[in-house]
């Protein structure tokens, strides 16, 4: 089946360089809704009308995925297995107020919970869920969009590539980027 990861627009803490996390109620700005009414034009060319829109349940991607929805003629389903990586503390800083902590020792950097909310190797584990969802729920599906945030969808792409937590790669992926990955829901 054909996913397309669809990160959500543009929000107001991304245009203040503010560590979002989890926290569920941050909006777009009127840039990031143009950007997913972009995104919902390049899925819509992509993928035929009706392809189920599943969506974090975190307003800027819920947001976001109501566009897509709308576009496609589809019911938009939220899930918070697509919530971003919690940040804990961490949430709200400034990117100019982060201060660099070693890693305690024996640990990888991805399995260590920065500010007390999730680590990377916990993420990674939350899209192998989310994976073995969407293979019980949607195997028979041609095709899902699957609307979330940036780490979030650098580790489902990890996961989809067979890397581990350990191996990240970290992709660049833009507010409003579509990408499509084709997957096997079997395996």
């Amino acid at each position: 089946m054909d996913l397309l990861l669809v990160r959500h627009g543009q929000s107001t803490w991304n245009l203040e360089r503010r560590l979002q996390g989890q926290t569920m109620d941050v909006p777009l700005t009127a840039l990031g809704q143009q950007q997913a009414r972009q995104a919902a034009d390049e899925v819509a060319r992509l993928v035929p009308q009706g392809t189920p829109v599943l969506t974090s349940d975190q307003l800027r991607a819920r947001q976001s995925a109501a566009l897509l929805a709308a576009r496609l003629g589809s019911r938009m389903v939220e899930t918070p297995l697509l919530r971003e990586q919690g940040l804990g503390r961490l949430e709200g800083l400034g990117l100019d107020e982060l201060v660099a902590e070693p890693t305690p020792p024996g640990r990888h950097v991805t399995e260590v919970a920065w500010g007390g909310g999730e680590s990377i190797e916990q993420v990674h584990h939350r899209c192998r869920n989310l994976l073995a969802l969407l293979a019980r729920e949607h195997a028979a599906a041609d095709a899902l969009v699957l609307v979330s945030h940036g780490d979030l969808i650098r580790c489902l792409l990890n996961v989809l590539d067979g890397r581990g937590h350990r191996e990240m790669e970290w992709p660049a992926v833009a507010n409003g980027q579509v990408l499509r990955r084709t997957w096997g829901a079997a395996g």
